[in-house]
């Protein structure tokens, strides 16, 4: 299977410090990479990059195998969708417009909805349960149900592969748990979602594979089992794993060194 994106030696600074380094990365279709790492190890600078906000000085990210480099703004907007880090999003619009957003890739400038378009918006707050408040406002909205909502803006983009960065901070566990969950079924419906994140164990239970980043290096990559290693744990972020299992699930915990 070829990749959707890709990072061929890819080297990102700002200033002197080198954000990215030297990465090597193929993000497939219908799976769902997570992207881990403490603080400043170059997660979010990958996503920015990918989307093009961020150029590489060495190295080159490719969008089915093609240089992104080469990808109009309208048509790279339309081949990835990115739902950002937000921790507020008090407006004061209607949901349903707030997910129409999410199809201004696909229109013209002041353009109406199309009938397309409005059958997308509906399908996206269909598939993230927020049918029931389409017509309330963002700020009559609890967090979890805004979370879904902003998820439904970027799903209504309808693109190949969905960017998603910090999904489940601010969030309660329930919610965190059915947000993960909303992105293992965008996976199987065959997009390429990368996905940052700062729990382990939300990771080590929702991604196909995880990406192991220290200072802009890729440090470890493969499976969850493989890339969350007793090495890997210890050199990174100086804990100790405890594993378990139940109802044949695998379970992570972990205590400092």
């Amino acid at each position: 299977m070829s990749a959707g994106l890709s990072f061929i030696g890819v080297t990102v600074r700002y200033g002197a410090r080198r954000a990215l380094d030297n990465v090597t990365l193929a993000l497939e279709p219908g799976r769902v990479t997570g992207l881990i790492g403490p603080n400043g190890a170059g997660k979010t600078t990958l996503l920015r990059t990918a989307l093009g906000l961020l150029a590489p000085v060495e190295g080159e990210v490719r969008l089915f195998d093609r240089p992104l480099s080469e990808w109009s703004d309208d048509a790279r907007a339309r081949a990835v969708a990115y739902l950002p880090q937000t921790a507020e999003t008090h407006w004061p619009l209607l949901v349903c417009r707030v997910v129409a957003l999410g199809r201004m890739p696909h229109r013209t400038t002041f353009a109406p909805l199309s009938s397309l378009d409005e059958a997308a918006v509906d399908e996206a707050l269909a598939r993230c349960d927020a049918g029931e408040f389409a017509a309330r406002r963002m700020d009559e909205i609890s967090a979890g149900e805004r979370a879904r909502v902003l998820l439904a803006r970027a799903l209504a983009t309808a693109a190949p592969i969905l960017l998603v960065d910090e999904p489940a901070a601010h969030l309660d566990p329930a919610h965190q748990l059915q947000l993960m969950e909303l992105l293992r079924e965008e996976a199987r419906r065959g997009t390429a979602v990368v996905v940052t994140l700062h729990d382990l164990a939300l990771a080590a239970r929702y991604c196909d594979e995880l990406v192991l980043l220290r200072d802009g290096r890729i440090a470890s990559t493969g499976a969850p089992a493989e890339a969350l290693s007793d090495a890997a744990l210890a050199h990174v972020f100086g804990v100790r794993a405890l594993r378990a299992t139940a109802d044949g699930r695998s379970l992570l915990a972990w205590e400092r060194l």
